[in-house]
């Protein structure tokens, strides 16, 4: 996966529906190209008008756990989240967004694997995402289905990237409406993809150049 930060992803925040001021506390996350579970990614959490931006461990921490060994738990499927007991919780009261401009995914045929590069045709991605503060430390996981008809040939599963006029109800609805937008992504109809870098196994590569394949 990789994201946006800085200025840009301060003014497309401000973008969202209803809001009207922006905040990032301890700055804007870093540019990343490269990003793996339990790295830091940006959360984007709503609350009236407001919305704050904050670097999170991507990989939930849920209040009841004691460390953070053990798998991380970067994603949850969306037909349990809301039963789940690592998930639901959070999937309660404590939705959000993790923000990207695009994700990385890998294709396997036979004994070769070639990653591709997945954006929108413009703009950044929305996902559906749940945090906690789990050991005192603010983390997040984002939410999966299955994939849409167009991307199916690539995985089968996808993100929940939500539609500009879907966030709010994800954010501050009630869990019953929240559960209801559970489905495959409505925004994945205008993703556009590209061969990218092998390098980008190595979460250590982490530039601009990995979006393409060399």
């Amino acid at each position: 996966m990789l994201f946006t930060s800085g200025q840009d992803l301060f003014d497309q925040v401000a973008t969202l529906p209803g809001v009207r001021e922006v905040v990032a506390p301890d700055g804007t996350p870093p540019p990343r190209y490269n990003v793996s579970p339990t790295q830091q990614v940006p959360l984007i959490r709503l609350e009236g008008d407001t919305a704050q931006i904050d670097a999170a461990r991507w990989g939930l921490l849920p209040t009841w756990k004691k460390d953070d060994t053990g798998a991380p738990l970067f994603n949850a499927r969306g037909e349990t989240v809301a039963e789940k007991s690592s998930f639901r919780s959070a999937f309660k009261a404590r939705r959000g967004l993790m923000v990207l401009d695009g994700y990385y995914e890998w294709k396997t045929d036979g004994t070769d694997k070639q990653p591709y590069y997945v954006r929108p045709e413009s703009g950044l991605l929305y996902a559906a995402a749940l945090w906690e503060t789990g050991l005192d430390r603010l983390s997040t996981t984002m939410v999966t289905t299955e994939a849409t008809e167009n991307m199916s040939w690539l995985h089968h599963r996808l993100p929940l990237f939500l539609a500009p006029e879907e966030i709010r109800t994800w954010v501050e609805g009630t869990p019953e409406e929240a559960l209801a937008l559970v489905a495959p992504s409505r925004v994945a109809g205008s993703f556009v993809w590209q061969e990218a870098d092998k390098a980008v196994g190595n979460v250590r590569n982490d530039y601009a150049e990995l979006m393409s394949a060399k």
